[in-house]
């Protein structure tokens, strides 16, 4: 059962004195005070601007798409505890308005000639490959800062995050615009975070939160009567990944052979050409020129943009494959994933590889 929502002026009241405290004493020595003050203060407003959905719904006043959207999000929340066996907490009952299109934007930067992240390490979420910016200003300007710095740099906006159960997370305004199925898969995705999270392993605990995303959005659909997704539009992104992961393979080779610095640029940059040449070729031949990624690949291109691609899907056949093992059985599904996150990082990763081939010898 749902425990009561508490008055949320009281816990603001709350959280505005004990969270930035809390969070200093978890700092090491070295963190930068500026940097994690506005990630104080962003978390604090985005708490400050919940309210209950529920009470959105239920307002006459408020937008008519809004309400009806909101309300659809409430089924799929209701169906991610009871089918799913996700979290069944105040989490995505709760609604924020933030004015903005992303709730944060995340800086990558890797050196000129690496594709190995910048690494930052947080007391909740342990280390990952980006800073987070509440500002697109703040994000801009720390992307100014590595690039005098000789980085490679890039800003990705985000439109929606977990603190893994810390607190209870909204449904933000900047998770509103791609329809209610999509509102349905983030709600999904993030739920799955708190559900089960390891720290330090970015590629799991993304691969993870995809999976339960797409077989959780499957069984949404069968719920609903809804035929199954045709997938092209995924067929589409993993076709593009896999472009990226082939240029990225080729860079490493490049970056790991004794090169003149100019020499070096020039075969950077002749990659990033075949990687665009790949793209126009695979989109007029195989998509019928469906263009919507022209502007992704057509912008300019380094190292750091190319980081994402493969952390949020590289052992999604790995825990395909676990799930059919235990017979689609949500709650044993989550019993092994948990045995595979509490080994050590070695093991869990040559698992995981068993896994996949097997998903591969499967399918």
């Amino acid at each position: 059962m749902i425990r009561p929502l508490p008055s949320l002026g009281l816990l603001d009241r709350v959280l505005r004195v004990l969270f930035p405290g809390v969070l200093f004493l978890l700092l090491n020595g070295c963190a930068s005070v500026s940097y994690y003050s506005q990630l104080a203060d962003g978390q604090l407003q985005l708490l400050r601007a919940r309210e209950p959905v529920n009470q959105v719904i239920a307002d006459p006043q408020r937008d008519p798409q809004l309400r009806a959207h909101l309300a659809q999000s409430q089924k799929a929340r209701v169906f991610a505890s009871q089918h799913l066996h996700l979290p069944d907490n105040q989490s995505y009952r709760l609604y924020a308005d933030i004015g903005r299109p992303y709730v944060v934007w995340n800086v990558f930067a890797t050196p000129e000639f690496s594709l190995k992240p910048q690494n930052h390490c947080f007391p909740i979420a342990g280390c990952v490959a980006y800073r987070g910016y509440y500002t697109q200003s703040a994000a801009r300007g720390e992307a100014a800062l590595q690039r005098l710095q000789g980085m490679d740099v890039s800003i990705g906006g985000v439109e929606a995050y977990s603190t893994l159960g810390w607190f209870n997370d909204p449904i933000i305004s900047s998770m509103m615009n791609w329809g209610d199925e999509r509102l349905a898969t983030l709600i999904f995705h993030e739920l799955a975070h708190q559900r089960f999270y390891v720290q330090d392993d970015t590629e799991f605990n993304e691969s993870f939160a995809t999976f339960v995303e797409q077989e959780g959005t499957r069984q949404w659909r069968g719920s609903r009567g809804l035929a199954p997704d045709n997938g092209k539009s995924m067929q589409q992104r993993d076709q593009l990944t896999q472009l990226v992961l082939d240029t990225r393979a080729r860079l490493e080779h490049l970056y790991a052979q004794p090169l003149p610095v100019e020499q070096m640029r020039q075969r950077k940059a002749a990659e990033f050409e075949r990687l665009r040449s790949d793209y126009r070729a695979m989109r007029d031949s195989q998509w019928a020129g469906d263009k919507r990624y022209d502007a992704w690949v057509n912008a300019p291109m380094n190292n750091a943009k190319l980081l994402p691609f493969g952390l949020y899907d590289q052992w999604v056949p790995a825990f395909a494959a676990l799930f059919r093992q235990v017979g689609g059985d949500w709650v044993k599904f989550y019993t092994e994933v948990e045995k595979l996150g509490g080994l050590p990082v070695d093991e869990r990763k040559a698992a995981l590889k068993v896994l996949a081939g097997a998903e591969i010898t499967s399918g």
